[in-house]
Formats: C-alpha cells, structure tokens, sequence
C-alpha cells in the first residue's frame, strides 16, 4: 500500500519506506538523520527527493518523532482553500459569508416546506409552483376546478340552447339590412355574450376563492380538502365578487372616459373627426385601464389572506406593486398565454368534433349564422370544461405566489412562513432541515 501522506493510517500496513515491525511512521526524506553524513543517501530509502514543502502536509497520526519541528498549521480560509466541513462549519450551511471564495457552493438553499424555496421567487420557481401546486394536490385542485366548470359550463349550455339560439343575429352578415335590424341585432349579440361573460366570471370568482387557499396550504407544505377550503374562503366570498366588480366597473369607467368626447364630436355633426378621437380616447384610456388592472392584481389575494375589506385590499394591492408594475404585468401575461395554449389544444379539436358531430360539418357550423345544436353545445362544452380545469389552476396558483413573493420582498414574509411551517431555526443563520422539502 502506498503511504501518500495523511491518507493511511497507523498500523494498517508497512510503508515502503518503513521496515516491517518499526513503530511510529516513517521519517520523511528532507529530515537529515543524526547518524547519516552530509551528502550520503540513507540505504534503502525508497522516498523521492522531491518532496513537497513541509507546510504542505503531515504524517499520517500521531506526535512528532524526537528532534522533529511541528509543522506550522495551515493558512486561515481564503480564495480556493476549503474550510472545514459540517452543516454549521464554515463550509456549512451557516459559514458562506466569511469571504469570497471561503465556502464551497455560497448560501445554503432555502428552506423549502412547500412547492416554492421560502426567499425571493424567480419566473420559472412562480410557474411551476403553481403547477407543482396542482400537481401534488391534484384531488383537491382539480376537483375544485372541475366542479366549478360543470356548473358554469351546463348554464352556459342551457342559456344558449334555450334562449339565445333563437336570437336573430343574421343581419349583421346582411348588407341590406336596416338600421333596426342592425340595432337588434347587436343587442341580442351583446346580451348573450355579456350573460355567458357573467357566468364565466362568476365561476372565476368562486374558483379563484378556493385556490388561493390551497395555493397558500401548498407554500406551507399543508394539504387541504375542499370542504376546508370553502370553509376558509366563504367569509371572504362575498366582499371578493364585490372586488371583481368594482374592478370591472373602473376598467369600463376609464374606457368609457377615454371615448365619450369623441363620441360627443361625432353626435355634433363631425363624424370623421369623432371617430378618430374616439379611436384614440378608447387607446389612451385602454392604457390606463390596464395599468389599473395590474396595479390592484394582487388585492384579490390580499382580501382572500388578510381578511381584508374590499377598499384595503386595493390599497395593499397598489403598495405591493408599487416599483414592480412591469415583472407582476409579465409574469401574469406569461401565465395567462400558457395556460390559454394548453386550454386552446384540448379546446380546438373539441369544436371541430362538436362540428363534425352535428350533422353539417365544420362548414356548415360557419354557415350556421348561430344556430347552434345540442350536440354540438354538449361536445364543445366537454372541451371547455376541461380546458378550464387547466386555466383555473395555473392562473390563480401564480396570482397568490406572485403576492407571497412581493410580501417576501418588502416584508419578509419568508419568516413568519418559516415558523408557520415548523422550519426550526429560520432567519438564525444556521436553519434546520426543511420540513416536506
């Protein structure tokens, strides 16, 4: 067995340049030895000449042999030499601020009891916690979300087989059409998708009130069912459609505002002009609205953890944003567009089956001019339901997570989950093993 300094230990087996039985280890070979002349080779001495620098190693165990200068000890941590080991050693989890270079791989990760690491949260951690959300309760999330869809979709069904499929909206394809026809037309058109927008948004509402508790369980590593959920939610239910539509009638106040002196213009006598302001009011006001939209984005969940009022949980909303419009408005409209993609590849060959199942076909379905059929409501509705099992997940999972980064931020948020999640000494510098990690 080779004896390379420092590996083998004592006793285990004779070195090559030490004889069989001599105790102690062997001398090494820049030692002079007392009985040797100057210049003479010791006999039998297998040890090169070039040996490293005596700072730069040791004997295996032991002390040193008489006549022997300890070595001096190793230089203090510094650039690319590694500090000793051990979760709470410099090398640890709680030495990586000694200096540059002094640990080995910088910060200990971050507690990490739930879907997402308890610190400040990248794009790629906010989506897939939302989708690890869905994915490690996916009873609970997906039996919310498809309930909620049946009920939404089998209203939308019925209303627009029973009272909307007899509205006339073949006038607005006519060229000869009259004024009135033209009017009523719009109207049923407008009606109907207003009412189908209503119960849509109603079930977004309830679906959004539910998810965000088991969004903010999953953080903490905590299952819910969804009893226990709509028990969390349903005091804040109420105050959370009263939010929805408060902000729904800004955005359509702002819009409104934007347009109405064009409008204005153009019921003067100036019809050219006033469509051209009212193009460029409704632009302008568009921008506004939206600006409004993403700044209150997060009082939703606000007002669903903090148990807040309606008026308290836009002012948190606006402070959280505050100096974050332009990441919160791009995480929420990257979400937005995958969860839209995924839901418009399960959706779309649904339509064309409901229109190949319908008797006339897809071009008879665009011929149609609205008069729908059962089978293909029922068929195109399977495709909704499910499309929106994946939306209503993906989209409030990343509105909570958004509003639990922002609060980790500016408020530190991340300790008072630590402790709610029994993460033992959090904050501390030497934090425990993650919990459910």
């Amino acid at each position: 067995m080779k004896d390379t300094p420092g590996w083998a230990s004592p006793g285990s087996a004779p070195s090559d340049g030490q004889e069989p039985g001599a105790s102690g280890p062997a001398d090494p070979a820049d030692r002079p030895d007392p009985a040797q002349q100057p210049g003479q080779d010791p006999q039998g001495s297998k040890w090169s000449k070039e040996q490293p620098p005596p700072a730069q190693w040791s004997a295996p165990t032991g002390p040193p042999a008489p006549g022997q200068t300890p070595p001096p000890p190793p230089p203090g941590p510094g650039w690319g030499n590694r500090p000793p080991s051990g979760p709470n050693g410099p090398g640890g989890y709680g030495g990586y601020g000694g200096g540059w270079g002094s640990g080995w791989g910088g910060p200990p990760p971050a507690a990490k009891p739930g879907v997402i690491p308890l610190r400040p949260l990248g794009v790629g951690e906010i989506l897939d916690g939302a989708v690890s959300t869905m994915r490690t309760y996916w009873r609970t999330v997906l039996g919310i979300s498809l309930t909620v869809a049946v009920v939404t979709q089998i209203l939308v069904i019925l209303l627009e087989g029973l009272v909307f499929n007899d509205a006339s909206t073949e006038a607005l394809d006519d060229p000869s059409a009259t004024l009135d026809e033209l009017t009523r037309a719009m109207g049923d058109a407008m009606l109907s998708s207003g009412v189908v927008f209503l119960i849509s948004l109603v079930g977004t509402i309830a679906a959004t009130a539910l998810l965000t508790t088991v969004t903010s369980r999953a953080v903490l590593g905590k299952s819910v069912t969804t009893g226990e959920a709509w028990r969390d939610a349903r005091p804040q239910v109420a105050k959370l459609f009263g939010l929805i539509f408060l902000l729904m009638l800004i955005a359509f106040g702002v819009v409104a505002g934007g347009t109405l002196p064009g409008i204005l213009v153009a019921l003067a006598g100036s019809g050219d002009g006033g469509a051209a302001l009212a193009v460029l009011g409704g632009l302008g006001a568009g921008v506004v609205a939206l600006w409004l939209m993403v700044r209150f984005s997060l009082a939703s969940p606000a007002l669903m953890l903090e148990k807040q009022g309606i008026v308290k949980s836009l002012s948190r909303s606006t402070k959280l944003v505050r100096g974050s419009w332009w990441r919160v408005f791009g995480i929420q409209l990257l979400a937005t567009i995958i969860a839209n993609v995924v839901a418009s590849i399960v959706v779309i060959p649904f339509t064309f089956l409901a229109a190949a199942l319908s008797g006339d076909g897809f071009t008879g379905f665009l011929n149609s001019g609205g008069d729908l059929g059962w089978t293909f409501l029922v068929v195109s509705g399977i495709g909704s339901v499910i499309g929106a099992m994946i939306t209503f997940p993906i989209t409030a999972g990343v509105t909570v997570l958004l509003y639990i980064d922002q609060r980790i931020r500016r408020e530190a948020l991340d300790l008072e989950l630590a402790r709610a999640a029994g993460v033992q000494d959090y904050g501390s510098g030497t934090p425990g093993p993650t919990a459910g990690g």
